[in-house]
């Protein structure tokens, strides 16, 4: 499963699965227009300041060629989170779950979360910290993986 399905589709995947949770489930009413509108335009600032910053640097954006990233990006966006771009899709499912309205579709942000880490995020790193050796371990030390 590791790095096998493209993390848009778990996205979607999981946006799907909030979006049934939503409509089968009444636990606590929770919909914000206002909220929802905020998170989906932050998450995709933070996604798309990841993506323009891989672009300045000239490496690859395919999360399943992580072995032909010519570049460790550590400035801009990534000075914060180690995953701008998995953090602006996780925003962006806030802002789902605001728009559904149902408390109990937040879970669907920490499954997303989740399986992104283990499955996407920590296979990345491995490749990163074999490409890139110290340099790596030490952009690691100083930022977070999320936030």
């Amino acid at each position: 499963m590791k790095l096998k399905i493209p993390p848009v589709v778990v996205f979607a995947l999981f946006a799907l699965l909030m979006w049934v949770v939503a409509r089968h489930v009444s636990f606590i009413d929770f919909r914000s227009l206002y909220l929802a509108v905020a998170c989906l335009m932050v998450g995709v600032c933070v996604a798309f300041a990841g993506v323009v910053a891989f672009r300045r640097a000239r490496t690859t954006l395919n999360p399943h060629r992580v072995e032909n990233s010519t570049a460790l990006v550590a400035s801009g966006i990534y000075a914060f989170t180690r995953n701008p771009m998995y953090l602006g899709l996780a925003i962006m499912l806030v802002g789902w779950a605001f728009w559904q309205g149902e408390l109990l579709t937040l879970l669907g942000v920490v499954g997303f979360m989740v399986y992104i880490t283990y499955f996407q995020i920590r296979p990345e790193e491995q490749v990163l910290k074999a490409k890139f050796g110290k340099s790596f371990d030490e952009y690691c030390h100083r930022t977070r993986r999320w936030l």
